[in-house]
């Protein structure tokens, strides 16, 4: 069984084809799905899959990106359906260097203001770190003594990140760039014990090869397993196996069934 612990299956991306999209992944193994939500415009696309396929699972969260000047208003509307129903995390929240610098310190006052809503609701959160790796691992680590743990999505930091990581008791989100080959992520994978990993694919970006520059889908989950495996020297069975645990483990407080 293979659980995908990052998708945004719910954009236009996936809008003729969502049927059949989520029918390849099943048939691969694929069994649970987690989506993080983008900003208040995703909302009402991602309770309507999540309504329709009980094995994908809503998070609610204002993605760094997008973060502007209007970001107390979005981050009153994320804080609004927290308080009117259960969702299974915080995400995806973070902070974002890559594309755009303009309202940092609100990325960062956004960011803090999640994890203490993922400390009051006693949630997991999914962090966005493009660019951003050590700045977000130094403020989660202000929270280590409150229980919050969760996922650093799309991680492809060094060996010595990684370590930070797991001593203040979060995970890693390992996706499509561990297979591209000058990434370097697959040799920092070989090094990081089984028990921080967790598979995602981000769907519909970041394709894993030989399908990098098309869509991706949680389908593709496998190949991700699949270089894992080539590098740990672990069977696919054992990948899947460890990973659906680990993600048992983050998303402990749910109302579905594994």
């Amino acid at each position: 069984m293979f659980t995908d612990t990052h998708a945004h299956i719910y954009v236009d991306d996936f809008q003729s084809d969502l049927d059949e999209v989520l029918q390849r992944a099943v048939n691969t193994g694929v069994q649970h799905i987690f989506m993080p939500n983008i900003d208040s415009s995703s909302i009402e696309a991602l309770h309507h899959v999540e309504k329709k396929y009980p094995f994908c699972h809503a998070m609610m969260g204002l993605h760094p990106c997008h973060v502007n000047a209007q970001f107390e208003e979005e981050l009153e509307i994320i804080s609004g359906w927290l308080e009117k129903r259960k969702y299974v995390a915080i995400g995806e929240i973070g902070i974002d260097l890559y594309w755009d610098k303009t309202f940092v310190k609100e990325q960062e006052t956004a960011f803090r203001r999640q994890i203490e809503w993922a400390v009051k609701y006693h949630l997991p959160i999914v962090i966005h770190s493009r660019d951003s790796l050590d700045l977000t691992i130094s403020i989660v680590s202000e929270y280590k003594n409150t229980g919050v743990t969760g996922i650093f999505h799309c991680f492809n930091g060094s060996l010595e990140q990684a370590e930070k990581i797991m001593d203040i008791g979060f995970y890693m989100g390992i996706g499509g760039v561990v297979t591209y080959k000058n990434a370097g992520v697959d040799g920092v994978v070989s090094q990081i014990p089984l028990e921080y990993i967790v598979l995602e694919t981000d769907s519909p970006y970041l394709s894993p090869v030989p399908y990098r520059g098309k869509r991706n889908e949680p389908v593709y989950l496998v190949e991700v397993a699949r270089k894992i495996s080539e590098v740990s020297g672990k069977k696919m069975e054992e990948i899947a196996a460890i990973t659906t645990n680990n993600a048992k483990k983050i998303f402990s407080d749910t109302t579905f069934e594994w």
